[in-house]
């Protein structure tokens, strides 16, 4: 179990899932630019393996175990993309997979995780711990488990998003300013935010959640872990975890992150935006970051701003009000009642 972490563990991560994660693409679209009024580069990773980036941090942590330990099996607690991811990546493997999921997951979530043959198990989130559910199944059956964020191993896998992000960047000869990660437990954001920063040392990193729940940045500011508020609710599901990791928020203190808030129509809005602008299609959670480069025009505007659009799995009918809204108010704005 890696027990450091920073650019040397991200890269090792590179080496050991290479030719298992796809190298998503980096999109831009003029358009998106003078709607941002900042130049915005979208890290398209809704299109990697299981819709998400969690299939980094999945497999990572599942090839860096001993072969025993995988062989008597794996289990995870999710909202449904890291249980889809852990359940993908246990197949690549060979290995029996359990996935703890809330009763409220879309059913997208947990349609995808029993595709790769992994078994659900559900629970109320209203009045049971998912770590509590997860450990009456692991501990008489030997199972191994595969934490969604607070995790080395995890946070380097995730973190290869952040590498190649870097990488593409140089190559299209682009000095982002600012980089901007959706986050819940900070497992993507502490990890991205360490590779990217290692190659741009003036990067300024910041985590965007939803309004009113933004835990991570509550974390930020004290230095512990906070816990989500019970409310409000948000159809950002897949960025509404219950707490903030330890092990990320360490890490993204020491960079220096802040942290931005969205809301869900803005997150819709940003929905409707990468699909017309960049033909890609993200899940609420996975906007929200795009949402804040839209929105957040006064502080962005005229820089160069680093985007992850983390996911894609969204149920259809979501997606279609998200982008039915985009079209009203297109009309609206056009004057054509039609």
């Amino acid at each position: 179990m890696a027990t450091e972490f920073g650019l040397a563990e991200i890269e090792a991560a590179s080496r050991r899932i290479a030719g298992r994660v796809i190298r998503t693409p980096v999109l831009s679209s003029p358009m998106l630019d003078e709607l941002a009024k900042c130049r915005v580069f979208v890290k398209a990773e809704s299109l990697q393996r299981t819709g998400s980036f969690k299939f980094r941090g999945a497999l990572n942590k599942i090839l860096a175990m001993d072969p025993e330990v995988r062989r008597r099996g794996i289990i995870t607690y999710s909202a449904g993309n890291h249980g889809h991811a852990v359940a993908a990546a246990a197949r690549e493997v060979g290995c029996p997979a359990v996935i703890v999921l809330p009763v409220t997951a879309p059913t997208i979530k947990v349609d995808n995780c029993r595709w790769w043959g992994a078994e659900t198990v559900f629970y109320d989130p209203t009045s049971q711990d998912r770590e509590e559910v997860a450990r009456a199944i692991a501990e008489p059956r030997g199972l191994e488990l595969v934490p969604p964020f607070d995790d080395f191993e995890v946070m380097a896998g995730q973190g290869t998003a952040g590498l190649e992000f870097a990488e593409e960047l140089v190559r299209l000869d682009a000095c982002p300013d600012a980089l901007l990660v959706c986050c819940s437990g900070g497992g993507l954001a502490s990890g991205a935010a360490t590779a990217m920063k290692a190659r741009f040392p003036d990067l300024a990193c910041h985590v965007v959640e939803p309004a009113g729940l933004d835990k991570m940045a509550r974390s930020l500011a004290c230095g512990f872990p906070q816990p989500k508020p019970s409310s409000p609710t948000t159809i950002m599901d897949g960025i509404a975890g219950p707490i903030a990791g330890a092990r990320p928020l360490a890490v993204l203190r020491g960079l220096g992150a802040t942290g931005l808030t969205v809301t869900d129509a803005e997150a819709q809005e940003a929905m409707a935006v990468a699909f017309r602008f960049l033909k890609l299609v993200l899940e609420p959670g996975g906007a929200a970051a795009l949402a804040a480069a839209i929105t957040k025009g006064s502080s962005l505007a005229g820089k160069t701003v680093a985007v992850i659009g983390t996911g894609g799995n969204v149920d259809e009918d979501v997606f279609a009000d998200a982008v039915a809204g985009d079209a009203r108010s297109s009309a609206r704005s056009s004057g054509d009642g039609s």
